[in-house]
């Protein structure tokens, strides 16, 4: 333990770019959760994996980077950060099952107001959310990053300690190319990748229960194999989730198809850290 403690010290010198948390607050693992491109489900991604992690027994939270598209708060029924305590700090949200929240929409007073600003102070308030609020302790912190690899990217992955990152992807091959940069961003970050999640996969027929490739059959295991990334999940396309979702009720969806997920983020070794 006081090597692994030695050696974050030591990492956070190296990288002068990197920010501290909030007084109090110590988070073992920050997971983010990227895509190449809009759409594909990213943000539905990062709630499942903090619902799985937390039913699994750990302390979870999730930052919502995506300042100028957040709906992390709609999808786990909260609306507003508690408050603001002692030290000047923010408290972040509690879902109904305990899962610490931080999202632009959180502090805005109607959540259909739009965010209008330039990068720089995108990224800002990113650097924010991880420096000024109030977490705790948490095991797993899941960050829900906007598509691309823009300002908001690029600030996570130099300013946090970043463990590794879970990218989204859909079936269609033009994913794959959006992917690759998602890939190469992280390559070039010293990320880890720990696997693709493909939504989206496919479909259920409610009357006989046949998979249907809805998007055509999928190459994203022949993909992974290629650059030597496990496909940790196959979540398929189902109306009753987007329902679910947009009355708040995520932390009820019990899904299995993430359990290669759930194991990979389980069994990950203090060597995979950045901090």
């Amino acid at each position: 333990m006081a090597n692994e403690e030695l050696r974050k010290k030591f990492a956070a010198k190296t990288n002068p770019m990197r920010i501290e948390p909030a007084k109090g607050t110590k988070i073992k693992k920050i997971i983010g959760i990227v895509s190449g491109k809009g759409g594909v489900g990213k943000s539905f991604v990062t709630g499942l994996s903090a619902c799985a992690m937390n039913k699994e027994g750990f302390k979870t939270a999730i930052m919502d980077a995506d300042i100028t598209g957040p709906s992390i708060p709609k999808m786990f029924g909260v609306s507003a950060v508690k408050a603001v305590d002692e030290d000047g700090l923010i408290i972040p949200a509690s879902s109904k099952e305990g899962i610490e929240i931080m999202s632009l929409n959180l502090l805005m007073q109607n959540e259909t107001d739009p965010v209008i600003w330039r990068g720089p102070v995108i990224a800002g308030v990113v650097k924010q959310f991880y420096s000024e609020v109030a977490w705790g302790d948490v095991d797993y912190m899941f960050v829900d990053m906007p598509p691309g690899t823009g300002d908001v990217p690029l600030t996570v992955f130099q300013s946090l300690p970043v463990d590794g990152i879970i990218v989204v992807s859909t079936p269609q091959d033009l994913v794959a190319m959006i992917v690759e940069k998602a890939l190469n961003m992280a390559k070039m970050m010293n990320i880890p990748v720990l696997g693709i999640v493909e939504n989206m996969s496919y479909m259920k027929c409610p009357c006989c229960g046949e998979m249907i490739s809805v998007f055509g059959d999928s190459s994203i295991d022949s993909y992974a194999a290629s650059k030597g990334i496990d496909v940790v999940g196959k979540l398929p396309l189902n109306s009753e989730y987007a329902k679910i979702c947009d009355k708040g009720e995520i932390e009820s969806l019990d899904i299995e198809d993430l359990g290669s997920l759930i194991y990979k983020l389980k069994n990950m070794s203090d060597d995979t850290s950045n901090q």
